[in-house]
């Protein structure tokens, strides 16, 4: 491999974080309050697409994967993503429902990590937000067989075009596709600081109660 198309060093992409201080003091007495200051954070900021997450799962036979998803709410009940349920993530999610989240917002030197137990939405909760999306969504959630093979663009795009003809309106909510809910049993905050002494707070169910503890970085 000559000069001109030598990979880049990864020596040179060394870099130091100077973030803000945050002590347990900074903490909401809660992690979904904790989250929504630190999202309101990250779109004040805006940081390109700050609900985008990594969702880590695993098979039943304990095989990972991760993939982007984009966050489409969040409450006290947990963290609300969509997408097909026969995809390789909806049938991991069928054999072993647990996953992990994880919010990379590197601009402002923070992210968030959720772990937790995942349940399906309710057929309402997933055809109300089925039916708030573009038209042009709700025709892909219906062309695309989420992580099937298929033959070639042509053939996806083939098939776009023959539901547009059948639903030139309204299309139906998919029985394969709706919404998880991710049940946080812990949530950590991390902020990056100099000398890799980071800051990581982390909040952890007990019961009824959230315990805090700090993390060594």
């Amino acid at each position: 491999m000559d000069a001109a198309s030598s990979p880049p060093s990864i020596a040179g992409l060394r870099r130091t974080y100077e973030g803000l201080p945050f002590t347990e003091a900074d903490l909401a007495a809660d992690p979904v309050t904790q989250f929504a200051a630190w999202f309101a954070d990250a779109v004040e900021a805006r940081l390109p697409e700050p609900n985008a997450m990594v969702l880590a799962t695993s098979s039943a036979g304990g095989l990972p994967t991760a993939r982007t998803v984009l966050l489409k709410g969040f409450d006290e009940q947990g963290f609300v993503f969509y997408t097909n349920y026969e995809s390789r993530k909806g049938r991991d999610l069928a054999e072993n429902p647990r996953a992990c989240l994880l919010f990379p917002w590197h601009q402002i030197r923070r992210q968030v990590r959720v772990e937790g137990r995942v349940a399906r939405l309710s057929r309402e909760d997933s055809a109300a937000y089925f039916h708030s999306r573009p038209y042009g969504s709700r025709l892909g959630a219906w062309a695309s067989r989420q992580s099937a093979v298929v033959r070639s663009r042509e053939e996806l795009d083939a098939r776009y075009r023959e539901l547009a003809e059948r639903w030139p309106e309204e299309p139906p909510v998919p029985d394969f596709w709706g919404g998880f809910r991710v049940i946080p049993a812990e949530v950590e905050f991390w902020q990056g600081q100099t000398d890799r002494m980071h800051d990581r707070l982390r909040y952890r169910r007990s019961g009824e109660e959230w315990i805090t503890e700090r993390l060594a970085p």
